[in-house]
């Protein structure tokens, strides 16, 4: 069994490992790390996993913490995997970390995303850097498995954007210099720690655009997406966040080259994701919201032409606590350890 610690057990994020956890069959937590609530039962603060979880919460300075683990998973804010993350490495354990702090393979990239959030352009790690990898399976599963040990997980709008910008940049059928994405968020995205903003009078038949000054997500997009293009990558990049609990909806324009077809743009996307498990490409007409993805480790993406203006439209669904984070962590453990993708994955959503 792998033996698994979750770090930053008590949020969203540390919710939503510890319940695929559960459901792996090679997989067993051996501690649950946070600075708050320690000492508790994992199920007084989620009563639906009583009987399920009840293991203590402990703090990062208890033996318990310090105890080796064959992966960590840190579901905590910007800075903190940078500090202890060297010492689980040294451990023997895999990391794999959901914040910013490993998504960038340079001082200077990670510098650039610091900044947009307020943060010190210094990273403690540095020499971290340059083992990491950007862990979207989709994109570099080839780079994941094998003596890699550290793995930065995408940010949840990076997720839905290139998962639905892949096959046109890589094959060369948009102009990528009108690539705009539209994005709408889910409450949750917010994290589990309150603030006014996010209270319920505040969100309650309310939508509204931020970081209009520069999204940290749109770092890590516009690198990948150059990686794809072979030269630099601009996008227009607008988030929102509505009144939902949980979810992602992104739509992608951008201007095709000459002579593609509406066919040619499906079947290059089916041609990418062949052999892809968790994303569905379907057509213009398809009915599908955020509620078909709910709960799941999937992204469905409508992919559409519009014959009038010559103008790519792709929808792209994600559930942003599992695709958009916990899931593709897991879907990340699965592959540091030989495991096929879909392992603790491989389930439908709930409706309605």
């Amino acid at each position: 069994m792998i033996r698994a610690k979750v770090v930053g057990a008590g949020g969203y994020g540390g919710a939503g490992i510890v319940e695929l956890l559960l459901g792996h069959p090679e997989a067993e937590i051996v501690a649950l790390v946070d600075v708050a609530d320690t000492g508790r039962p994992y199920s007084d603060l989620y009563p639906h996993l009583a009987g399920w979880m009840d293991q203590p919460i402990v703090s990062p300075d208890d033996p318990p913490a310090r105890e080796p683990a064959d992966v960590v998973f840190f579901a905590t804010p910007d800075r903190v995997g940078m500090r202890y993350a060297p010492r689980e490495l040294e451990g023997g354990a895999r990391v794999i970390d959901y914040s910013g702090d490993f998504r960038f393979d340079s001082v200077e990239a990670y510098a650039d995303y610091a900044s947009r959030l307020g943060l010190p352009p210094e990273h403690e790690s540095p020499q971290l850097l340059p083992q990491t990898v950007y862990g979207l399976p989709e994109l570099h599963r080839d780079r994941i498995g094998g003596d890699r040990k550290l793995v930065g997980n995408p940010g949840c709008f990076a997720v839905s954007c290139l998962l639905g910008l892949a096959p046109p940049v890589a094959g060369d059928l948009i102009d990528i210099s009108t690539i705009v994405c539209d994005c709408k968020t889910g409450v949750s995205g917010a994290g589990k720690k309150p603030a006014p903003g996010f209270h319920f009078p505040a969100r309650y038949e309310n939508m509204n655009a931020y970081r209009l000054t520069g999204h940290q997500h749109v770092c890590e997009i516009e690198r990948e997406l150059g990686r794809l293009a072979g030269r630099e990558v601009c996008i227009t990049f607008t988030a929102h966040v509505v009144p939902l609990c949980r979810g992602i909806l992104s739509t992608i324009y951008a201007r095709t080259a000459g002579g593609v077809s509406g066919r040619q743009l499906t079947e290059a996307f089916r041609e990418y994701y062949r052999g892809s498990r968790f994303v569905r490409v379907l057509e213009r007409d398809a009915a599908c919201g955020t509620v078909h993805v709910r709960g799941t480790n999937f992204c469905n993406l409508i992919v559409d032409l519009d014959d009038r203006t010559g103008m790519m439209r792709v929808v792209s669904h994600i559930d942003n606590l599992v695709k958009g984070q916990a899931g593709n962590a897991l879907q990340n453990m699965n592959l540091l350890f030989g495991l096929p993708e879909e392992t603790g994955l491989d389930h439908p959503h709930r409706y309605p």
